[in-house]
C-alpha cells in the first residue's frame, strides 16, 4: 500500500458492517496504515436485526436473542472489545415440540450435541413405533452415490423417513430459520450431515461417535451452549459503535449505486445527490439491495432475486403464577401439523439470568414462516390476540400480559435454496471481475447466524486490506 490516504466505505450498519469497519480501523492502527473508514447506514439506528429494548427491569429482544458460537467468532470479537466478561450462557431446561394439541419432550442434546442422549429420541412420544423403526433404518441404509446439493427435506426423509422430518426436523428449522425444508439447501445449511453420510454412512452412528447435535458442525465437548450478553445482544452493537472513530458512522444516508472509475477507483452515489470517491467498498446489505447498487454489471443486474421469509416476534410478560403448565420448559417448537399459529416459544427468563424482575415470566414467540407469512401482516392487536389464544391452549394462560411488543422482519430471513453455494461463488467472482475492490458479505451469502456474519465482516475487511496493499 502506498503512503497516500485510502478510503473504504462499508455499506450497512448491521453486525457484519460494524465488524468490518471495526476490523479495518483496528488493523490500520496496528500497522500504521493511512486508511479512512466510513460506514453508511440508511436508517437512523444501527445493529440491523439486533434490537434490544431495556424496560422496567426487562431485557427484550425484538430480533435474535442468542447465538451458538461454535468457533468463538463472537467471543474473540468480545475479547477485543473488552466485554468478554459480559457474555452469559443459557440455563438448562426442557425442550418440547408441539404436534397436534400435544407437547412432546425431546432431548436438548439433539440440538447442541455433546451427549449420547440422542438415543432418547427413540423413547420419545414424539415419534410413533413405526416412525422409530423407519428412523432406525438409517443404521443400514447406504450412503448416496451422488455428490450434489439436495433439499434438506429430501435428505432427511431418505435417512430417517417422513415422520421424523414432519415431527422433528421441520419444526426445529421453522422455529429457527423459518425455512421451507423442500427448497432449502443441504449443502449450504447443514453440510456436516452430508459429510457424516459420506464418512460414517449412518447419521446415527456418526452423531453418537462425534457427539454432534443438530446445530453444530464438528465434534463437540459437553460444554456447548447458547450465549448472549448480560444486557442483551445490543451490548455488542453499542460497544462496537463506541469503539469506532468519531465520524465513522453516517446514519440516514442511502447508497444509490457504486460506479467503477479508472485505476480501480470507485464512486459512491448517495441519495442526497452527493458522491464519494473511494478505494474499496464492502456491501453488507441483503443481496436484493446489493444487486441494485451494482447495476452496472449486467450479470449482477440479471441475477435472480434472493428469496427471503417474512417473520415476526412477539414478547410478552406475565406474572409467574399465571402460567399453569410446563413450568420447566425453556423452549417449545411447533410443527406444521399442530393446531397453533406460532412457530416457537422461548421462556426467556428461564433460559437467561437477569432478563426479567423476580416473579415474572418473559415469553418470546416467533410467528410466520415460508408458506405461512400472512399472520405477520396483521395489526399488532390482531397478532397479540392470536398469540394469546395459542398460549391459552398451550400453557393455560388466561391473563392479560403486562405488555406485548411485536417486531417484524419484512423479507428478513434469507432462504438458502438448493444451489446457493455455487450461485454465491459465481456471484462473488463476477463482482470481483466487474468491480475490483468491492466485496459482498452478510447473511445473504455465507451463513445466517450472528457468528457467521461476524466472521464474514472480519474476512471482508482483511481481504480489502490485502487488495489495497497489492
Amino acid at each position: 500500500m502506498t503512503n497516500s490516504r485510502r478510503k473504504v466505505v462499508v455499506v450497512g450498519g448491521g453486525i457484519t458492517g460494524l465488524t468490518a469497519a471495526f476490523t479495518l480501523q483496528q488493523k490500520a492502527a496496528q500497522s500504521n496504515l493511512p486508511i479512512e473508514v466510513i460506514l453508511i447506514e440508511s436508517s437512523l439506528r444501527i445493529g440491523g436485526k439486533i434490537d434490544t429494548i431495556r424496560k422496567d427491569g426487562f431485557i427484550i429482544e425484538r430480533g435474535p436473542e442468542s447465538f451458538f458460537d461454535l468457533k468463538n467468532d463472537v467471543r474473540n470479537l468480545a475479547r477485543e472489545l473488552n466485554i468478554e466478561h459480559e457474555m452469559i450462557q443459557h440455563n438448562d431446561g426442557k425442550t418440547y415440540i408441539a404436534v397436534g394439541n400435544d407437547l412432546h419432550k425431546i432431548p436438548s442434546s439433539f440440538l447442541l450435541g455433546g451427549s449420547s442422549e440422542l438415543t432418547g429420541l427413540m423413547t420419545s412420544s414424539l415419534i410413533s413405533l413405526s416412525g422409530k423403526i423407519r428412523a432406525a433404518c438409517d443404521l443400514f441404509i447406504g450412503k448416496s452415490s451422488e455428490h450434489f446439493d439436495e433439499p434438506i427435506g429430501s435428505f432427511f426423509r431418505r435417512r430417517f423417513g417422513k415422520e421424523v422430518v414432519e415431527n422433528l426436523i421441520e419444526p426445529v428449522l421453522a422455529g429457527t430459520f423459518a425455512g421451507d425444508i423442500d427448497h432449502l439447501s443441504m449443502e449450504a445449511m447443514f453440510p456436516q450431515y452430508k459429510h457424516l453420510e459420506m464418512v460414517e454412512r449412518s447419521l446415527i452412528k456418526g452423531l453418537l461417535k462425534n457427539r454432534q447435535g443438530f446445530y453444530n458442525s464438528s465434534p463437540t465437548s459437553e460444554n456447548l451452549c447458547y450465549e448472549t450478553f448480560k444486557g442483551g445482544l445490543s451490548t455488542l452493537v453499542e460497544t462496537l459503535e463506541a469503539a469506532l472513530l468519531p465520524g465513522t458512522i453516517r446514519k440516514g444516508m442511502k447508497v444509490d449505486s457504486v460506479e467503477r472509475l479508472r485505476d480501480k477507483k470507485l464512486k459512491i452515489h448517495i441519495n442526497n445527490g452527493s458522491t464519494l470517491e473511494v478505494d474499496g467498498v464492502i456491501i453488507t446489505t441483503p443481496f436484493n439491495q446489493a444487486k441494485s447498487l451494482l447495476r452496472d454489471s449486467s450479470v449482477v443486474r440479471m441475477a435472480e432475486p434472493m428469496k427471503a421469509a417474512t417473520i415476526g416476534t412477539v414478547t410478552m410478560a406475565f406474572k409467574a403464577d399465571e402460567i399453569k403448565k410446563y413450568k420447566q420448559a425453556n423452549q417449545i417448537f411447533v410443527s406444521r401439523k399442530s393446531s397453533y399459529s406460532i412457530t416457537s416459544c422461548t421462556f426467556a427468563n428461564r433460559k437467561w439470568q437477569g432478563v426479567s424482575p423476580d416473579g415474572y415470566e418473559l415469553l418470546r414467540i416467533y410467528i410466520g414462516r415460508v408458506g405461512d407469512e400472512s399472520i405477520v401482516e396483521l395489526s399488532d392487536y390482531e397478532i397479540t390476540k392470536t398469540v394469546l389464544s395459542d398460549l391459552e391452549k398451550m400453557l393455560g394462560i388466561k391473563a392479560v400480559p403486562l405488555f406485548s411488543i411485536v417486531g417484524r422482519w419484512q423479507q428478513g430471513m434469507p432462504q438458502y435454496t438448493v444451489g446457493h453455494n455455487s450461485r454465491t461463488q459465481l456471484l462473488k467472482e463476477e463482482v470481483a471481475k466487474s468491480f475490483p475492490n468491492v466485496l459482498l458479505a452478510g447473511s445473504s451469502y455465507n451463513g445466517l447466524s450472528m457468528p457467521n456474519c461476524i466472521k464474514q465482516g472480519r474476512n471482508a475487511a482483511l481481504e480489502i486490506l490485502n487488495q489495497l496493499h497489492e
